[in-house]
């Protein structure tokens, strides 16, 4: 046996046959919320903002690579100019 029951009505109809809470206000509240926090957000994320956060640092460090990487290759030649200076030079 096979029974089917089609019930016609609304969301709102339904929510309050079951008896579930109304909490359309709360939601709307959340999303208002979520949306000013979105935004917020956002604005900390604007590429001058970004550049200016990450940069600096990056560019410090990419600044003392180069110059421990300067400093190497210079003691490297000095150490070679002895030995040519000193005959022992290939």
């Amino acid at each position: 046996m096979k029974i089917t029951l089609d019930v016609d009505c609304t969301p709102e109809e339904a929510r309050r046959f079951l008896g579930l809470p109304d909490i359309g206000s709360m939601q709307d509240e959340l999303v208002a919320e979520l949306g000013r926090r979105m935004m917020s957000n956002l604005e900390a994320m604007e590429p001058e903002a970004l550049i200016k956060t990450w940069l600096p640092v990056g560019l410090q460090g990419l600044e003392n690579a180069q110059k421990m990487f300067w400093a190497q290759i210079n003691k490297a030649a000095e150490a070679q100019k002895g030995k040519t200076d000193k005959g022992g030079g290939t």
